[in-house]
């Protein structure tokens, strides 16, 4: 009889792979299912797959071992299935939630916001997006003070802050998110190198602001500060509202 391979897919984000590894070892031995620890952009996938003589065999070989991985890394998890994204799930929280969202974006210019109107159903949960590329766009569309600019820079946990929180006041929403970085492949410097990027959650008036360092070229910055952003926009509606 010819054997029958099933698969399972488990995708975190906010977690490495060396971290994932070093908390399954134990797992990793197990004959009957193999384990991949696959980096995805700012994402990490877990493949389990297993060889049995009939499709539910080999599911009912995987199944324990899903399970102890959901114990382990539960708030890491956005999806088991196939077709979810990173942003559905996303949006799926915000509607859970009954929260409106607006975004502030920096280096990315509008990739965050495209990606979650990528998602049908999202007008009922996205409000407005501003894209606030200078100084002077920072200042006059989102309230950052030009005292914090001259003191820290536009590329700063400061200026993330003002600026989630200047598109929260300016759209009216529940949450925000702010994003400013450098994506290069000039501007950085000693200090400020490219691929250092800030993000920022306001939520209910409480700002969370998480520094980032991505390397790659000026496309590949930019795709992991919009995933790594959904990934704390997630982590911080999970913490407030979960």
């Amino acid at each position: 009889m010819d054997t029958v391979t099933r698969n399972k897919t488990i995708k975190l984000i906010g977690i490495n792979e060396a971290e994932i590894r070093t908390s399954i070892l134990d797992l990793i031995d197990n004959e009957d299912v193999k384990i991949e620890i696959k980096p995805f952009d700012a994402k990490t996938y877990i493949i389990l797959s297993a060889d049995a003589d009939t499709e539910e065999a080999a599911k009912d070989l995987i199944k324990p071992v899903s399970k102890e991985i959901k114990r382990r890394f539960g708030k890491y998890i956005y999806s088991t299935k196939e077709k979810i994204t990173l942003e559905m799930s996303v949006v799926n929280l915000l509607e859970k939630n009954e929260l409106t969202i607006s975004t502030a974006e920096s280096c990315t210019g509008g990739l965050l916001a495209g990606r979650l109107i990528n998602v049908p159903g999202v007008s009922d949960v996205y409000k407005e997006g501003f894209i606030t590329y200078t100084n002077k766009a920072k200042r006059k569309t989102l309230g950052v003070n030009k005292s914090t600019l001259k003191k820290y820079g536009a590329v700063s946990e400061q200026t993330a802050k003002e600026m989630a929180v200047g598109a929260a006041l300016a759209a009216d929403t529940d949450i925000s998110i702010s994003v400013t970085g450098i994506a290069g492949p000039d501007g950085g410097t000693n200090e400020k190198p490219v691929g250092l990027v800030y993000v920022g959650v306001c939520i209910k008036d409480i700002v969370h602001v998480e520094k980032f360092r991505f390397s790659g070229d000026r496309a590949n910055v930019r795709e992991q500060t919009v995933i790594s952003a959904l990934g704390l926009l997630r982590k911080c509606i999970l913490e407030h509202f979960s």
